[in-house]
């Protein structure tokens, strides 16, 4: 048996940041690290990060992208008054002390999360472990400063910002990038050229900006909520100290531990489907995909089930195919807005009929050879889910990159028909995306989970 902690990390995953998630309730530390020189501040309007393009003018990394990360300087004139953590009742009030409901609260200005901390040591022993002891209300903010070795990161949702305000901090972050030009995008399009640690950071912020967006009212009352503990949960404004609650009855979540919403990730089992000889692999079409584009089979985990068993269901339903054999293999962050995919082996008989009638989500599934994959990888354009014929505009591809539909009902994909000359006969996701590794893995051999158990 492999142990887990030796497995592939897919993009989006192997967060390189300490998340201090301890310190999220320090106003202290919070407020004296958010004007940090040092820190890092990641932007998203509308679920789009800000993204750097490299001038065409470099000739070695044109049209190259990246996340782009501002400066607190940058950003301050987005952020409003201070503090930014543990906001009072009034602009420019700190929160009482004594206030639970109102650690690191936001009340007022754009939603702010903090990510983490990259610590030039956290691969060694010499890491800072900043205690939440060392950040006590005693403590002034240069000694604060000072304990702090590495680059902090915060993400801002600018949404609601004024667009003319928002453009001023952008032509300014710009002026200083040597022809640098930086504008909001889709992630999905720039994650061939984001490095591993980009798409690190960005599925943190992504996922927390799009929960925090989401999350407006209480659950249990309809009160408005506000953001604590620097973003990473929400609390209801009955709650707050000074709110008049006359006339109602008690928030339910104002007793227990139900009195925050907490960032929520959702499941997603996704599987490449094998024969018993480990020669052939299913893979389906979902019916908005056009005909040149398979991918793994995917879905999401209902209540009352084991992670096997939403294996062992999906496939049934989408492909009416009974499985066995399931292995994991890894998994993989989402942030489109918020799943864990879980990807699986599983085997099944080729010669037993696949149906798509029952659910009617799949278009096609059908097996393929070892030998049909490896023609599609090893061609230059058996990955691009992207492809721009006759000029058309390049499509969104969240729903194929995750491998079912019902991942990311926002968008479509278009893949072009394998009509032109030097096309490949059909495409499959890219390493970017673990179905892309899952397939990957099997087709070259490197799956080391099947390895003399098929």
């Amino acid at each position: 048996m492999s142990d887990i902690a030796e497995k592939p990390t897919n993009f989006f995953s192997g967060s390189p940041l300490n998340r201090l998630s301890w310190l999220r309730t320090s106003q202290v530390f919070l407020n004296a690290v958010a004007m940090s020189p040092a820190t890092k501040w990641v932007l998203l309007k509308d679920g789009q990060p800000l993204i750097a393009t490299l001038p065409q003018a470099d000739l070695g990394t044109r049209g190259q992208k990246s996340l782009a990360l501002l400066s607190s300087a940058e950003v301050k004139p987005l952020l409003g008054s201070e503090p930014y953590f543990s906001q009072g009742q009034h602009d420019g009030e700190f929160s009482p002390s004594d206030a639970p409901t109102l650690e690191a609260a936001r009340l007022r200005g754009a939603p702010i999360v903090f990510l983490g901390l990259h610590e030039p040591n956290s691969d060694s022993e010499g890491a800072d472990a900043l205690p939440s002891s060392d950040f006590s209300a005693k403590v002034d903010a240069a000694a604060v400063a000072e304990k702090i070795k590495g680059t902090p990161y915060f993400t801002v949702d600018v949404s609601g910002v004024e667009q003319k305000d928002l453009d001023e901090v952008l032509q300014s972050a710009e002026a200083g990038k040597r022809g640098v030009k930086v504008a909001f995008a889709d992630a999905r399009g720039a994650m061939q050229t984001f490095t591993y640690f980009d798409a690190a950071v960005t599925a943190a912020a992504r996922t927390m900006v799009d929960w925090n967006s989401r999350n407006k009212f209480c659950p249990s009352c309809a009160s408005p909520l506000y953001s604590v503990w620097a973003g990473w949960k929400l609390s209801c404004s009955t709650l707050l100290p000074w709110a008049d609650n006359t006339g109602k009855k008690p928030c339910p979540t104002a007793t227990g531990l139900n009195n925050f919403s907490h960032p929520r990730t959702d499941a997603v089992v996704i599987m490449a489907v094998l024969n018993e000889a480990n020669d052939k692999i299913l893979l389906g079409r979902n019916k908005k995909w056009q005909t040149s584009f398979y991918s793994a089979l995917a879905g999401f985990i209902e209540p009352g089930e084991s992670l096997e068993d939403a294996v062992k269901r999906e496939l049934w339903e989408e492909a009416g195919l009974k499985v066995w054999g399931i292995r994991y293999h890894s998994t993989q962050p989402w942030p489109f807005p918020a799943n864990l995919m879980v990807g699986f082996y599983a085997i099944a008989d080729p010669s037993q009929p696949t149906r798509v009638d029952l659910d009617n989500e799949l278009e096609d599934a059908r097996w393929f050879t070892r030998e049909e994959i490896l023609a599609v990888l090893d061609h230059p354009e058996g990955t691009n889910i992207n492809p721009r014929p006759n000029g058309a505009p390049k499509a969104s591809s969240a729903a194929a990159l995750a491998g079912d539909a019902n991942v990311a009902k926002e968008t479509e994909l278009k893949v072009a028909p394998a009509e032109a000359p030097g096309e490949p006969l059909f495409r499959v996701p890219p390493i970017t995306a673990i179905a892309g590794v899952l397939i990957n893995d099997w087709a070259r051999g490197k799956s080391t989970q099947l390895k003399g158990n098929l």
